[in-house]
């Protein structure tokens, strides 16, 4: 039976708030809201969507935007549909923090995916903790983020109770990657660089600290600024160390230059952490062969659990590749959704007037299980998962040499 046209009707606050609109059609009895009208819920993403890291950005903006479609095409919450406001941080602390103000702003926005840099989400935490917001990282490693900035003495204390992630610690990736270029690699001589950025630097100390317990020794250490090119100073200082690697805490865009320049020089690998693995790196290095990198989860290619995921991402036609954290992004997009699901159960299916409130009480207690696997947060917010996977350049792309959950 064709039903009469409604007038839909828009309710806009000057904040950019929560709509309500009728489906152009009345048919109570296909919406379990038993109201007719459609709650919309913004799921806020940051992440640099220009700039050097702009491939990693685009593979997150993607992902989130694959389960916000997702959950709405499933009708995964009954009386809901979820809207994405991608904001583009450009990698700058500065700019994430004003993207947190218009997330607060919006009235709508029940929880905020991202950043990418854990530097930027120190600019973030406050102001979005302050407001009550959910947020959730699926590639901040820093490990202060989560445990406070006297983790390293064992007094870990939760900074702020918005935060969670899907992505694990540097911590255990440093103490990840000291272990297999030590015990795998057989490499025992390495010179430390770090690009002095809250990431870089965290990642570099954890990586030193478990390599010279093991045994290794660090023939040598420095400093570089992200946004330099040339590196032939310290890659002669390298050379005169006796190095068999160097270890890089930084990301891509300064080190697939310093790769290629140390190459130029002497033949030792690179290693790095997440911020390294990228197809960008080996596009940006015509000698990255060898190089090594570590990265959060494992392959989303080799997981049963990723094979929806990544036949969907194809299907969409998205122009940009996941990337490295494309199935960690779908998950944590995927939480918020969890926890908007549970309040309005909660709420007779619908949102209720402290939404943001009860999504963030919400969160603690999502689980389910998501592209990369099980998905839940310890009393941190961290990532009950703590899998890690090493990998190598060979042939022109990253082959993945071990996957080991952290102990």
């Amino acid at each position: 039976m064709r039903h009469r046209s409604l007038l839909i009707l828009t309710t806009v606050l000057t904040t950019g708030a929560l709509t309500l609109t009728a489906c152009g059609s009345r048919d109570d009895s296909k919406n379990s809201s038993g109201g007719g009208d459609t709650q919309t819920v913004v799921i806020g993403l940051d992440a640099p969507l220009t700039g050097d890291l702009s491939a990693l950005g685009l593979g997150i903006k993607n992902s989130a935007d694959l389960a916000v479609k997702t959950a709405n095409k499933d009708k995964t919450v009954p009386g809901v549909k979820f809207e994405l406001q991608p904001l583009d941080d450009q990698a700058q602390p500065s700019v994430g923090q004003q993207n947190a103000t218009k997330f607060i702003d919006n009235k709508g926005v029940l929880g905020v995916v991202g950043p990418l840099n854990s530097g930027v989400s120190q600019s973030m935490q406050k102001p979005l903790n302050d407001a009550s917001l959910t947020q959730i990282s699926p590639a901040n490693t820093g490990t202060e983020l989560t445990q406070g900035n006297n983790w390293k003495t064992g007094d870990k204390q939760r900074p702020f109770k918005t935060y969670f992630r899907t992505a694990t610690t540097d911590q255990i990736q440093g103490a990840f990657a000291a272990k297999y270029l030590y015990n795998d690699a057989k490499v025992k001589n390495v010179y430390l660089i770090d690009d002095q950025k809250p990431y870089g630097a965290g990642l570099a100390a954890s990586f030193k600290a478990t390599f010279t317990e093991l045994g290794g020794k660090i023939v040598g250490a420095d400093h570089v600024n992200p946004d330099d090119r040339d590196f032939n100073a310290v890659v002669t200082k390298v050379k005169k160390s006796g190095a068999k690697a160097v270890y890089y805490g930084g990301e891509y865009p300064a080190g697939a230059p310093l790769s290629q320049q140390l190459k130029d020089s002497v033949q030792i690998p690179l290693m790095g952490g997440d911020g390294m693995y990228s197809a960008d790196f080996i596009k940006l290095n015509k000698k990255a062969q060898g190089d090594i990198a570590t990265s959060v989860g494992k392959p989303v290619e080799e997981l049963d659990s990723a094979k929806k995921f990544i036949a969907d991402y194809k299907t969409a036609g998205y122009k940009d590749a996941y990337e490295a954290y494309g199935g960690s992004t779908y998950d944590a997009t995927w939480a918020i959704i969890e926890a908007v699901k549970a309040v309005v159960a909660d709420n007779k299916g619908k949102l209720p007037d402290d939404a943001r409130a009860k999504v963030l009480a919400a969160m603690s207690k999502v689980q389910f299980d998501g592209v990369t696997g099980p998905v839940s947060f310890d009393e941190y917010g961290d990532t009950t998962n703590t899998m890690m996977t090493a990998y190598q350049v060979d042939g022109g792309k990253w082959v993945s040499k071990l996957s080991e959950a952290y102990k």
